[in-house]
């Protein structure tokens, strides 16, 4: 059992944990979730010794070993297999020890004590676990100097997860991962034999793999039974009855406080008055621990739809060496309303595809043979990790709309960083001092600030928290262009994507199975065995499995479907907006020759003339209002109903 008891920390005169307190049984796995910055990674390193509280305690098992990832990379000439063997030190220590012991004694119970863990078939296992996380044979024998640090932070996790230690505790062990390997280490959470402990905001990896959610909020820590799903459900029921509570109490302190202020000095009703004084003193406030609203993410639409289709591969090869291409052999079609989500693993191209597809790919040294077509006027936006880099570290929000809006007011510039969600305090922030969620927020609003026809994602949930990614869905679902998603977020991509391609063997063709389909043979492939569900899966067409694949693909195309029958309601919305903004102009105008006192004396036949057409445009106004009002709330119905 972990516990953690009445236990605070601050940092730099900041609250992270006050008095917080749990109880986690031996053997469960827990999903440690909260918005970004609430504290989650202290809360890991106060378990592990790294921080000491300020005050409280935490108390683990005797002899409990817990383990950590390190968020050091794994590097020096040894290979990947011998990195995550070195992992079990007592392992390492007694084989180490056997090729020196002299005593028989000795020498025997070191050979009892390596059976007994099975040092044997500790290689076999660590190599399970390396392919689980993408490395293959050759892989392996390989030294980890000869990786990259995203790789090679996989290592690092492929060495927790072969120690099995009694407390397991992780911190976004998907954010170095694809949709593969996170498939994968979701398999392997949910039969790890022993505690574990979670940071993610992977919602599918928080359903599947745990058995309760930790919620970290106000300092405070509070433990739900269940998944992710059924953790929101209760909390948004809690916060629902706590708001009713504290209306109920709101409206018996204002009745009480409207009695005593109207018959306080009224003799025959003071003694009341005084008992009402006393009632409002003990009558304790309700808190609405509501977390703050999440900045909706809005991705302009294109001005002008185009023909389809929006882009024609032929025959196209593609690579950084015309002798070694990555890609060959592409023909497939991208339509103006496509949503397609991008499988495959890490290093088989998917990046390199969606540099082709955005046009960047010759500009990073890449070559292009075949035939593509594209619309001239065709605009991409795309997003992808490796830009958080890029950004100038001295330039805040600001600066990078001032090049894109050169000619607009500083009024009008900072009323479009105030709807990405940087206000006053966030827009005039050097980059180097934004959040990883904010330079992600920043990099969007970049990629689709021109109303691009195709917007090119990839990997874009690594810094955002589970309540942003589903504001990213929701802004990904009402946008009307083309999208390309690469994620290892299976909700994202379920949630998004009408179409699946698969960027596998040295090509990329349409994939006509669902996730579901996917992770089954993806399981299978990686040596983890066929479940129950994976070998129903890979039955006859006419099974269960190959029915739901049909209703998960006629949900896809339903989705399609509902955003084009949408799209004039969109238009029209769009047109009474300009129409309403035309207006208020036009009144504006009037009331600024109106204003002027002398028109009233000199022509007032023309004072009388122009507040008539006052009226006339202010009744055509409402009107006009009354129809966004209305337009506003069936569309918000009808994308609420779709998601």
């Amino acid at each position: 059992m972990l516990h953690i008891n009445n236990v605070s920390y601050r940092i730099g005169g900041r609250v992270l944990l006050d008095r917080a307190s749990v109880g986690i049984p031996a053997g469960h796995k827990v999903g440690l979730v909260g918005r970004n910055g609430c504290g989650k990674s202290t809360l890991l390193k106060l378990l592990t010794g790294q921080l000491a509280p300020d005050e409280g305690t935490i108390t683990v098992p005797a002899n409990a070993r817990m383990t950590l990832v390190a968020q050091e990379a794994p590097d020096g000439p040894a290979s990947l297999l011998e990195t995550v063997l070195a992992a079990d030190r007592e392992r390492t220590a007694l084989l180490r020890e056997a090729e020196t012991a002299q005593d028989p004694h000795r020498i025997a119970e070191i050979h009892v004590r390596l059976a007994d863990i099975k040092a044997h078939g500790a290689p076999a296992r660590a190599a399970a676990i390396l392919a689980g996380l993408g490395f293959d044979e050759a892989a392996q024998q390989r030294p980890c100097s000869e990786f990259s640090g995203g790789w090679r932070m996989r290592v690092a996790l492929a060495a927790a997860l072969f120690a099995a230690p009694d407390i397991l505790l992780l911190d976004e062990p998907t954010n170095y991962l694809d949709l593969e390997g996170s498939l994968w280490l979701e398999n392997f959470i949910r039969n790890y034999p022993y505690t574990a402990l979670i940071v993610s905001h992977d919602r599918d990896l928080l359903n599947a793999a745990v058995g309760s959610i930790l919620h970290l909020n106000n300092g405070r820590l509070t433990l739900y039974s269940g998944g992710y799903d059924r953790f929101e459900a209760t909390r948004r029921e809690q916060q629902r009855l706590q708001l009713k509570l504290k209306k109920k109490q709101d409206d018996a302190r204002r009745h009480m406080e409207a009695f005593v202020e109207r018959f306080r000095a009224k003799a025959s009703k003071a003694r009341q008055a005084q008992s009402r004084l006393k009632a409002l003193e003990k009558l304790q406030p309700i808190s609405a621990e509501i977390e703050g609203e999440v900045v909706p993410f809005q991705f302009p639409n294109p001005r002008k739809a185009l023909a389809n289709p929006l882009i024609q591969l032929e025959d196209v090869s593609v690579g950084y060496a015309p002798d070694r291409p990555v890609l060959r052999e592409i023909n497939l079609n991208l339509d103006n309303d496509d949503r397609i989500g991008l499988l495959g693993a890490n290093g088989n191209g998917k990046s390199t595809f969606a540099k082709l597809l955005a046009g960047r790919l010759q500009a990073s040294g890449g070559f292009v043979q075949g035939r593509i077509k594209h619309h001239k006027k065709m605009l991409v936006g795309y997003f992808a990790q490796h830009q958080l880099d890029e950004l100038n570290p001295r330039a805040s929000a600001y600066d990078h709309i001032v090049a894109l809006m050169p000619d607009a007011t500083e009024a009008e510039r900072r009323a479009r960083l105030g709807a990405i969600g940087f206000g006053a305090e966030k827009a005039d922030t050097p980059a180097a001092d934004l959040s990883g969620g904010e330079k992600a927020r920043l990099l969007f609003a970049l990629a689709a600030f021109h109303g691009p026809h195709l917007l090119i994602l990839d990997e874009p949930t690594n810094h955002l928290d589970v309540d942003s990614r589903e504001a990213l869905i929701h802004g990904l679902n009402t946008y009307e262009g083309a999208v390309i998603l690469i994620s290892h977020d299976r909700h994202l991509i379920e949630a998004t994507a009408d179409r699946l391609w698969l960027v596998e063997q040295g090509t990329v063709r349409v994939y006509e199975g669902d996730i579901d389909s996917y992770r089954a043979q993806l399981l299978a492939a990686r040596g983890v065995g066929k479940s129950r569900k994976a070998a129903e899966t890979s039955t006859s067409p006419s099974s269960q499995p190959e029915r739901s694949r049909q209703s998960r693909q006629q949900a896809r195309r339903s989705k399609a479907e509902k955003r084009a029958q949408l799209a004039p309601m969109r238009k029209r919305l769009k047109a009474v907006e300009q129409r309403s903004e035309q207006l208020s102009a036009k009144i504006a105008g009037l009331d600024a020759l109106l204003a002027d006192g002398a028109i009233y004396t000199k022509t007032p036949d023309r004072a009388q003339q122009l507040a008539r057409q006052r009226g006339q445009l202010a009744k055509e106004l409402e009107q006009v209002e009354a129809e966004w009002f209305e337009l506003s709330e069936t569309l918000e119905k009808a994308l609420h109903d779709e998601g």
